[in-house]
């Protein structure tokens, strides 16, 4: 099976990159892409292009879903949930779908 990838948006803790990596999920930041600053869109483009999956805090990627923008996968979390939440939702997601399978669809935690 192949494994989702995920880009993060710039405002997504350190704390859950790490704790990704540790259990080997592949995660690219929008520092690592050279991305700080970007429109939101612009995150939201470049991860399509890369095939990966992006999760945010940011409710806004929520709006471009609803207007109907293609996208390669959004995952979002509430500001305040726990970082450890976090983390198992990922993993979990990780290891039950299928990059093709969240492709313009949108998974809560």
């Amino acid at each position: 099976m192949e494994r989702i990838k995920f880009y993060f948006d710039e405002n997504v803790s350190n704390a859950i990159t790490n704790g990704l990596r540790l259990r080997g999920v592949d995660v690219l930041t929008a520092q690592e892409a050279n991305k700080l600053g970007a429109p939101d869109e612009t995150h939201l483009g470049f991860a399509g292009k890369l095939k990966r999956v992006i999760f945010t805090q940011d409710a806004d990627f929520l709006r471009f879903h609803a207007k109907g923008m293609a996208h390669n996968g959004i995952v979002y979390a509430h500001q305040q949930k726990p970082i450890g939440e976090i983390i198992r939702g990922l993993v979990l997601i990780c290891e039950i779908i299928e990059p093709g399978e969240i492709k313009n669809k949108v998974e809560y935690l």
